[in-house]
């Protein structure tokens, strides 16, 4: 049977069973990196592109779900996690699944399962990001982290990004402040002024490609996209 070659995230505190994953999976001839701490491995994975994170959630710095939020919020693509843990109550698996977990896999696992897991997500993964986003004058190519307003290509950060692609998910329907800091930094935002910086960069950016007004302020709400339509078939 011939496997996907796969980039691995493992994070594991636990060496023994970090070394027995990463021995398994390094058999396969996949790529893999480890981090023992969630400080590192929210460094590696939003420094490294990588197909799956697999995810201990007992770990000794930061909460497993913090890691999860932080990774999904920093990482240049949306990369799957599968978290792997001794935490198996239904509780504990809602959770993980609602802070970003795309598979859960309690302990102990049979590697075999987890290899199968890691390829699934990662099909899901190319299946998703080689579709172009369309909406109205926008084209987002959700791989590359590139945003288009009409033929003109919008010099975005990171974070200008995420929030362009997230506002054009749910155009025409205004996205709170609330919302858009969940979105970006899960549930511990930075200063109160950072959400107001990208928006202002972001829509300097979309005026200088011709998209002056397009970036509407709601009070007392958030923001959302404004542009006709019909225009745009």
């Amino acid at each position: 049977m011939n496997r996907l070659p796969l980039s691995i995230l493992l994070v594991e505190d636990h060496l023994a069973i970090a070394r027995q994953v990463l021995d398994f999976l390094d058999g396969l001839g996949w790529q893999t990196d480890h981090a023992g701490t969630g400080a590192l491995a929210v460094q590696l994975a939003t420094r490294n592109s990588y197909d799956v994170v697999l995810l201990d959630l007992n770990l000794p710095d930061i909460d497993g779900l913090q890691v999860c939020r932080a990774i999904k919020a920093g990482a240049p693509s949306n990369v799957p996690i599968l978290m792997l843990t001794a935490r198996d109550a239904y509780e504990d698996k809602a959770r993980g699944f609602r802070d970003g977990a795309d598979d859960y896999l309690s302990k102990p696992f049979d590697l075999r399962e987890v290899a199968l897991r890691c390829e699934a997500l990662a099909r899901r993964q190319q299946l998703h990001v080689h579709q172009e986003m369309r909406v109205g004058p926008f084209t987002l190519q959700t791989r590359e982290g590139r945003a288009l307003l009409g033929d003109v290509a919008l010099p975005l950060t990171q974070t200008g990004f995420k929030i362009l692609l997230l506002l054009c998910r749910e155009h025409p329907h205004a996205v709170s402040r609330s919302a858009l800091l969940q979105h970006l930094w899960g549930s511990q935002p930075p200063d109160s002024d950072a959400l107001k910086s990208h928006i202002y960069a972001l829509r300097k950016q979309l005026e200088l490609a011709g998209g002056a007004g397009m970036l509407v302020t709601i009070p007392q709400l958030g923001y959302r996209l404004a542009f006709d339509t019909a225009a745009f078939p």
